[in-house]
């Protein structure tokens, strides 16, 4: 198996920039269509698990807009042959002090696209102190 193939690569840090301009700005069309509409696909976030696209989508159109701003460090995308990939971040927000978010997702090629079926979310105490 191929890992970090280029052109895949490319592709997977273009949908996940594109995921994440939809997280900060609430476009919640957007972040469903990214998720993979199916009642396997699993998101653990900060105060929730979230089982099947249906509480996803539920969650996302409920969520509040307001503090979704966030700056990303670490970025790791890998890509496994031409169909899986991983991303995992670390975030910041404004408030959160001395605190880091944490975020992983799947992603996996379908014929209408890369989609997420796995993703975590938390927020830990930061472990150096560095933010």
């Amino acid at each position: 198996m191929q890992v970090d193939i280029p052109d895949v690569k490319a592709e997977v840090e273009a949908v996940f920039a594109r995921y994440e301009d939809a997280l900060v700005t609430n476009n919640v069309t957007v972040l469903e269509e990214l998720f993979r509409d199916d009642p396997r696909t699993i998101r653990y976030g900060g105060g929730e698990n979230l089982y099947g696209m249906d509480e996803i989508r539920a969650f996302r159109q409920a969520r509040s807009p307001a503090g979704l701003e966030r700056d990303l460090l670490a970025t790791v995308i890998t890509t496994y042959g031409r169909d899986f990939a991983t991303a995992s971040t670390l975030f910041t927000r404004v408030g959160m002090v001395r605190k880091i978010g944490r975020q992983m997702q799947t992603w996996v090629r379908f014929p209408e696209g890369w989609r997420v079926v796995a993703a975590h979310v938390s927020v830990i105490a930061d472990p150096d102190g560095s933010v």
